[in-house]
This record gives C-alpha cells, structure tokens and sequence, in this order.
C-alpha cells in the first residue's frame, strides 16, 4: 500500500483556544439580539430614544417629589410651581394603603396571619421543608380568620369538626362501596353544620369564652383586603377545579353537562359583571333582612371564576396523558378513583 493511501491520525488532543472574540460576551448579545439586521437595528435605535425621553420626562417628577407636607396645598406650595410629585399622601396613609379601617390596636393581627401565612405555605411550596408542618397549614384557615375578623375562637372548632365527622363516616362505609359512601360522608357532614354545628359553638363559648374584639368586613381594606381575597380564591379554585376537570371528562351526561354549561358560562362572563353581581343584585335574591357578608361575596364570585379557568388548566393537562398510562391503571387492576389520584 503506498503512503498516499493511508489516513492521517492525530496522536495527541489539540490545546484548548479561545473563541473568537466576536463569538462570545456582550458583542455577540448585540449582534444577535439587537442588530441582527437593518430592521432590528432600527428597532433597537428607535426603542433607546422613546426610554431616554421617558425617562427624561419622567426624573424630574420623581425628583423633586414632596415626601413632607400636610395637605396637597401645602405640597403645591413647597414646590413653587416645579413639576414634582406629591408623595406625602404616601407617608401619611400608608397604613389605610395596607390595612384599610382596620382598628389601629388591632394591626398585630392581620401582620400575624400573613406571617403565619408563610409558614404556613413553606411545606406546600418548598420540598425540603419537613411534611410533618402540613398540619399547621390545614389549621392555618380557622386560625387565619379568627385573627382578621376576630370573634369566638370555637367557631373554627366547629368547622374543623364538619370535615372530621364527614372522614369518619367516609372510612366506616367504605364496605358499601366508594360512591355511596362519599355520598353519605357529604350527607353527614351537611347535616352537622346545618344541625349541630351551631348548638355546639354556642355551648363552648359559654362554658369556655375565647374571643378576639369582633371587625367588620368594611373596616377592611388596601393590602389585606386583596391578600385575602386573592389567597383564598386561589386556595379553594385548585380543588374546585380538579373536580369540574373531572366532571367535565366524566362518561355520565348529567356531570358532563353540567360541568360544562357552568365552566363555559363563568369563562364568557367579565370577572367585574360577577363582583357587580355580588355587591349589588344578589341582594334581591335574597331573604329581608338577610345579612350576607360583603367580603364573602366577592370571595364566592373571585372563586367560581377562577376555578372555571382552572378546571380548563387541569383538563388540557389530563387530556395531554398519553393513552397507555390509563390503559397501565386499567391492567394493574387500579379503579377509576384510585388512576385518577394517581
């Protein structure tokens, strides 16, 4: 074989080099991101100027704000005319900003509930935090309430009760099968709080009176009032959702249907004709002199809405499944509630 038909084989790795410099860093960021070509450049050139006027426009604004005054014409005054912003409403409202009308020797409670909050959030949130502190977040609600509307502390008690005594009926029938006994665990616990919820409330109160000084839904407001709102809409949408996602994927027409018309119907209505609807036209529908707390209202109304849009969240996710993991279930023997769950 002659030497012009053998194949030359490097012996040893090269060195490591350096990219070309125009390769890497904040060259090839400008290249590729701003100036790729001629539109893009353009793009770029024109977006600088529009940033540079606002914020030349704008700093003057922000600089020679006014932090200290006691009225606004106290702060037109101190500005002699210059454009500035008057931010002292800031200084000397801040707390309405986070707490509305909340009684003023009642603020130690609503920061407690949202620190408890946190902690409370941390062993849903965080794996590595210890699961044992799940306890601590089911209890956060009850304990939650009872420190921003204050009153008896039994009245937690009694809706804790309401989920234990529908638990305990759950695991005693479950020889009957799964379906009836989920209907007679829903029965049993509707029953207590309709029937007896109440009676045993105002029994521990008067052998043991624990109470917070009582607020008012109206005396809340700012910060606290959209922190409660929103926590608990999206708290009680997930599981809310799960179950339409489910009824809507259900083989029995009636569950489907219904499902359905009420997923379809909350979606197509604006979030502001529901609130609308709670504050003000719910009343008619209700019996004289019925007192349905205001807050309430529009947590029912913020939680049907977002658990519409959940529900379709939730399906689209169990609907992108592949065939086999249900067909897996199915040979392993698993029922329709237990594949579900898992």
């Amino acid at each position: 074989m002659s030497e012009r038909n053998l194949a030359f084989v490097r012996g040893e790795m090269l060195p490591a080099r350096e990219p070309p410099s125009g390769q890497t860093g904040l060259l090839k960021l400008l290249r590729e991101s701003f100036f790729k070509d001629w539109l893009s450049a353009l793009l770029t050139v024109t977006s600088l100027i529009v940033l540079i006027w606002i914020a030349r426009s704008v700093s003057p604004w922000l600089i020679d704000s006014v932090w200290n005054a006691n009225s606004l014409s106290e702060c037109r005054q101190i500005l002699g005319g210059a454009e500035g912003a008057c931010f002292a409403v800031i200084r000397d409202r801040w707390t309405q900003l986070l707490f509305g009308f909340y009684p003023p020797t009642q603020y130690w409670r609503p920061v407690l509930a949202f620190v408890l909050m946190l902690i409370a959030l941390a062993p849903i949130l965080f794996p590595p935090v210890p699961r044992r502190l799940l306890w601590f977040s089911a209890a956060f609600p009850g304990l939650a309430y009872c420190l921003i509307w204050g009153g008896t502390l039994w009245l937690p008690f009694s809706a804790y009760a309401v989920f234990a005594v529908g638990a305990i009926v759950l695991g005693l029938a479950t020889r009957l099968g799964s379906g009836v006994a989920i209907v007679l665990a829903l029965a049993s616990a509707l029953a207590w709080w309709i029937f007896v919820s109440g009676s045993v409330t105002t029994v521990l109160t008067q052998l043991l009176p624990l109470a917070l000084a009582p607020v008012t839904s109206r005396e809340m407001g700012g910060f606290l009032l959209s922190i409660v709102i929103g926590v608990t809409g999206i708290s009680l949408s997930l599981p809310l959702g799960i179950v339409l996602a489910l009824g809507r994927r259900s083989k029995m027409p009636l569950v489907k249907t219904i499902s359905v018309m009420f997923i379809e119907f909350i979606r197509g209505v604006p979030l502001i004709t529901l609130l609308f609807t709670a504050s003000l036209l719910l009343n008619y529908f209700l019996p004289p002199g019925t007192n349905f707390d205001l807050i309430l209202r529009v947590i029912i109304m913020v939680t049907l809405f977002a658990t519409a849009y959940m529900a379709e969240v939730i399906r689209g996710g169990l609907a992108a499944l592949p065939r086999g993991q249900y067909e897996a279930a199915e040979a392993l023997g698993l029922d329709s509630w237990k594949a579900q769950r898992l």
